[in-house]
């Protein structure tokens, strides 16, 4: 297996197991306080919720958001800021 492809699976396996675990996490709470949504590892966010038009904006398009990477609208990870970047 070449390089890239090695890269490639262990990608995919680091994000595979990034999205067990954060459900993992929402599923050790108690049912009525789930949220889907929050941090796994101390720092990487996950949300699960239905994406709604506000968070998506809010991620992809916030002038007043100072940083370039966002929690993910849905997944685990993060989003690109566009403003931001622009702005940059």
């Amino acid at each position: 297996m070449d390089s890239k492809r090695t890269r490639g699976a262990i990608g995919a396996v680091v994000g595979i197991g990034l999205v067990v675990a954060a459900v993992g996490v929402e599923l050790h709470k108690p049912r009525r306080k789930r949220t889907w949504h929050g941090e796994i590892l101390g720092f990487v966010p996950y949300d699960f919720r239905k994406p709604t038009l506000a968070r998506v904006k809010s991620r992809w398009w916030n002038k007043r958001d100072r940083r370039l990477f966002t929690p993910r609208t849905f997944g685990v990870g993060w989003d690109v800021n566009l403003a931001r970047l622009v702005k940059r």
